[in-house]
């Protein structure tokens, strides 16, 4: 089953990279290869910025089909590990098999047009995705170690102090690597600076520090190896929004394109625009504080990302990722409904069934292929909706541990009751 599964997998990257070209990946690999022949990294028209283009410069070497399947190859375990992460503890929770569930959720996530436009135009935002998931596990990691510590203080007797595999044993369990994630994405599409954002406005200081330094140090790198470079991206090319097309284009789906094409218009009115999109971050960053209060740190990113591509000015549908943690939210929101309906008093027959249908229609508008939904703007009245409405479950996925209270003592009355009151 696991061979039929890879080989199956490996079909549909093959139908992607056929369907979709690699387009967008021919562009950034023409310009990358020309760049380390002497030539501007940005005449071919290419946005990425200088650590990405780095990070390309060994496949700019190979053909662009083997750079292509790598890259693909490299998304689709990017997503696989993501899912791990993501609905791994859902499975766990109702007593299901990971070893069945990720690969199903896979097989589901494969075939909808975030996955496929990741992987037939040749774009990172799978690895993004998994970058900052990464995060979230640290993030949990952190709050499981800070809660350990709360009820036993002290290490562990078997543990060894100063030898180097308990030293990053240590680093591993007790999350102490958050933010990493976040700023190598942060480095490589500046978009994921948003969690940063988050990171600040939830308090989360040491994460925020975390993932600020590791963005500065690696386009501080960028500008030390490729000076030229990066000096244009971030006085340039960093503001020509409409470099891969215009605003008004049907296949950007952000909140810009959309009035751009209320106002029948190539260019979005900017003052509406931006007054739209600080509203949508605020609602965003407020949604993803409460969800993180109450408990939910993977619906809190979820939230982040999906007002991040709500406000960017260009959101194509390869940078949608974030729809796939909101429809396994939705899904788990409904099975917890569910399981809540069990109990005495409460009616069960439609228990969950607004949260499951909202996750059944999501997935499938995200599954037609994108000239029908983008013509009808489906793709950013999803987003828009799931950023104003996506439930999130208490205790779900804490980031922060719970407060320990001291146990007030029971209260002696003064006259003694009868027996059995």
């Amino acid at each position: 089953m696991v061979g039929l599964g890879c080989l199956a997998a490996l079909w549909a990257v093959g139908l992607f990279l056929e369907a979709y070209g690699v387009l967008d990946l021919a562009v950034d690999h023409a310009a990358v290869r020309d760049w380390l022949a002497g030539a501007d990294l940005y005449s071919h028209g290419t946005g990425r910025p200088p650590v990405a283009a780095l990070l390309m410069a060994p496949a700019a070497l190979l053909p662009l089909t083997v750079t292509a399947w790598l890259l693909a190859l490299a998304g689709l375990a990017a997503l696989v590990l993501a899912l791990v992460a993501l609905a791994g503890p859902v499975a766990r929770r109702y007593g299901r098999s990971r070893l069945v569930a990720v690969p199903a959720a896979a097989a589901l996530a494969l075939v909808s047009e975030p996955v496929r436009a990741v992987l037939g135009l040749g774009h990172l935002d799978l690895l993004l995705l998994c970058l900052i998931t990464a995060d979230v596990v640290a993030l949990r990691r952190s709050a499981w170690a800070r809660r350990r510590a709360a009820w036993w203080p002290g290490a562990p007797a078997s543990r060894t102090p100063g030898a180097r595999p308990e030293q990053l044993r240590r680093v591993w369990s007790t999350g102490s690597w958050a933010g990493v994630g976040i700023g190598i994405a942060t480095a490589l599409a500046l978009g994921p600076a948003l969690f940063i954002v988050y990171l600040g406005v939830t308090r989360q200081w040491r994460a925020a520090i975390t993932a600020t330094g590791t963005a500065v140090t690696l386009m501080l790198g960028g500008l030390l190896i490729a000076p030229g470079a990066t000096g244009a991206w971030f006085s340039t090319v960093l503001f020509q929004v409409d470099r891969a097309g215009p605003i008004g284009d049907p296949a950007n789906q952000s909140l810009a394109g959309l009035l751009a094409r209320l106002y029948d218009s190539s260019s979005t009115p900017v003052l509406v625009w931006l007054s739209f999109a600080v509203l949508l971050l605020a609602v965003g960053l407020i949604r993803a504080r409460a969800a993180h209060t109450d408990g939910d740190e993977i619906a809190a990113f979820t939230l982040v990302g999906l007002a991040g591509a709500a406000a960017a000015p260009v959101s194509t549908s390869h940078k949608l990722v974030w729809v796939l943690p909101a429809v396994l939210i939705l899904l788990d929101a409904a099975a917890r409904s569910r399981s809540g309906a069990r109990r005495p008093g409460r009616p069960r027959r439609f228990a969950g069934l607004g949260y499951a249908s909202a996750a059944v229609v999501t997935y499938l508008v995200f599954v037609l292929p994108p000239q029908w939904a983008e013509g009808w703007n489906a793709y950013a009245f999803a987003v828009l909706a799931l950023m104003n409405a996506l439930p999130w479950r208490p205790g779900a996925a804490p980031a922060t541990p719970p407060v320990r209270r001291p146990v007030a003592p029971a209260r002696v009355p003064a006259i003694p009751g009868p027996r059995g009151s």
